[in-house]
């Protein structure tokens, strides 16, 4: 396979520019907030209003947690050299890490304002972020950016302007974090669960797979292995996901209470 040249703009009017990256953040955005508000028809407690505070509060945490992890966690240096820096997202450098810590703030003062319960909203919300995450994967494929590794396996792309093949893992992790992530959530939770269990099982699942997916990954240049020649920063941000969501998913089910 050759990846194939994408201009990153989608339309060019001269005095703006809407960039891919920025249609994917749309189209995920909007697809989340369909989703609540189907899932807030088989639910207690969930308005069209509260639905709407939803996704604006999450969209909040996505943006400004993504970025700002991203700078912190994989380009601290870029940071202190040009702080503006932190305003290019249409460049791409966002981090999931990142982001979820910026949405569970944002769901805190969201419980806050509704008078909800925190686990109980995160596991209305966790089905909805994986379709998120496929269309963030592909605004990363779109923008030529976070390639795997070289390979000469059949299932490597070749880039002309590198003269290489690589694993196109941006493709894997929209198929695993996104598609499949997104099935085994959505059915899990067609039924009633006991609570935290949603939530756990995504930081199960979203952890395993990251932690794959990252063998063939590409480390960040200015990062590179943090150890033994193979251990990323994604690894190490998604193995404490892995721990927190077994232990969380071993209280879910020592308990009685479902959502």
């Amino acid at each position: 396979m050759i990846y194939p040249s994408i201009d990153p703009v989608a339309l060019d009017l001269g005095f703006v520019k809407l960039y891919w990256y920025g249609v994917m953040y749309l189209l995920a955005f909007l697809l989340a907030y369909l989703l609540a508000k189907y899932r807030s028809k088989n639910t207690n407690n969930w308005t069209s209003k509260t639905t709407e505070d939803l996704i604006f509060f999450g969209a909040i945490g996505v943006i400004l947690g993504g970025r700002i992890g991203y700078m912190i966690f994989y380009n601290f240096s870029g940071l202190l050299a040009d702080p503006l820096s932190i305003l290019l997202i249409h460049n791409g450098g966002m981090s999931f890490h990142g982001g979820f810590l910026g949405v569970l703030l944002a769901m805190h003062l969201f419980n806050r304002k509704h008078d909800m319960k925190f686990f109980s909203t995160m596991d209305f919300v966790a089905p909805l972020v994986p379709l998120g995450l496929l269309f963030g994967r592909i605004g990363n494929f779109i923008n030529g950016e976070l390639w795997g590794r070289a390979t000469t396996s059949e299932w490597g792309m070749y880039l002309q302007g590198e003269g290489v093949y690589r694993y196109p893992s941006q493709l894997y992790e929209a198929f695993l974090e996104g598609l499949v992530l997104f099935v085994v959530l959505w059915l899990y939770s067609s039924k009633a669960r006991p609570v935290m269990s949603v939530s756990a099982l995504f930081l199960i699942l979203y952890g395993l797979f990251r932690l794959i997916v990252e063998f063939v990954r590409e480390p960040d240049q200015q990062l590179g292995y943090l150890a033994f020649n193979w251990l990323t920063m994604g690894q190490l941000l998604s193995l404490p996901m892995i721990i927190l969501g077994i232990i969380l998913f071993s209280m879910a089910h020592n308990k009685t209470e479902t959502e």
